[in-house]
Order: structure tokens, then sequence, then C-alpha cells
């Protein structure tokens, strides 16, 4: 079963993220022109830099045909999905805040989220005082979960209840940048 020579760079792809669970390590893209889903393996998630993707996130990927069916092998970009006004929370200040790329990235550690609660709580570098983080504002930045002890990026602000976060990005983004 040999593969042949074009298959080493694969095919670009746009599709939307159909479901993705970090749990079991996997989900599957519906490519924009058709066809069969396209299985996205959480290690080549993980090759992006992150653990988890939204559903509904629009990706860029290069697939690879092979025996199981067609295979994401990179991913290129990962864009949120548009969820328009999310204006029946009552975190409503996060939400007016959420794309100010004028605050800065800081480094953070998180310290549990739990995705059937809505919420989770991160620490940041140097600090102790908990970074309240919505499943909202995890989904407009285009993740789905986080994991204990995951390092992230998080732009925070002074809440009502405290600090909460109003972005949050892979621990690779702060290393390459602001995202456009």
């Amino acid at each position: 079963m040999g593969m042949t020579e074009n298959s080493t760079d694969g095919q670009e792809v746009r599709g939307t993220v159909k479901w993705f669970d970090p749990t079991k390590g996997f989900g599957f893209v519906v490519a924009n022109e058709g066809g069969p889903d396209i299985l996205l393996h959480a290690n080549v998630l993980r090759n992006f830099g992150q653990s988890s993707v939204t559903d509904g996130a629009t990706v860029t990927i290069i697939v690879q045909e092979t025996q199981r069916g067609v295979q994401a092998t990179r991913i290129l970009a990962i864009e949120p999905p548009d969820l328009g006004l999310a204006g029946d929370y009552s975190e409503g200040e996060v939400f007016d805040l959420a794309d100010d790329k004028s605050l800065p990235l800081v480094a953070a550690r998180v310290k549990w989220f739990d995705k059937s609660k809505g919420f989770g709580f991160a620490n940041v570098f140097g600090s102790s005082d908990d970074v309240f983080i919505h499943i909202e504002v995890l989904r407009r930045s285009g993740l789905s979960d986080l994991l204990p002890g995951e390092a992230a990026c998080l732009r925070v602000i002074d809440g009502e209840r405290g600090a909460m976060a109003t972005f949050v990005g892979s621990w690779e983004m702060a290393s390459r940048g602001e995202p456009e």
C-alpha cells in the first residue's frame, strides 16, 4: 500500500468544525465544498498550539486521503464562529470588551474549567488572583474547553465580581504575536 508522491503535502481545504471532543481526542470538519467528513485528530490541533476547538469554527487545513478516509494533517488557520450578540448573559459587560485588542495578552495557567457549568478560572503567572472565564468568551476565542494546568494567554478586565477574561488564546499565540 504505497502512498503517491503528491500525497505528502496534501490539499488545502476550508471548512467548519462539526464537533470536536478533547476527551476522545478527535472530531470532524465539514469541507465548504462538501464531500465526506474530515477527521481532525487532537495531535494535529496540538501541533497548531490548541487543545480544543469550538464547534462551528472555520478552519483552513491540509488534508490527505488515507485508508480510513480523509484526515487533516495540518491546521493553517482557525477562525472563531460568528455568534452574533450574546445578549442574554448577565456578564454583558464582557461582550462589549471582548475584542479590545489594546488590552495586553497575559500569560496564565488554567485552574479548572467546567464545560457543563459554562465557566472556570485561571491564574495569571505571578498572581494568585482568580480570573473568571465564561464559556461564551472561550467560544468567541475559538476554543471549546480548557484543561486544568493548561497554559494560556488572556486579556483581562476588572468586572463587577473581579477579574474576568475577555479573550482566551493558546500559549503559542503569546509568542507568535497578535491574531489579526
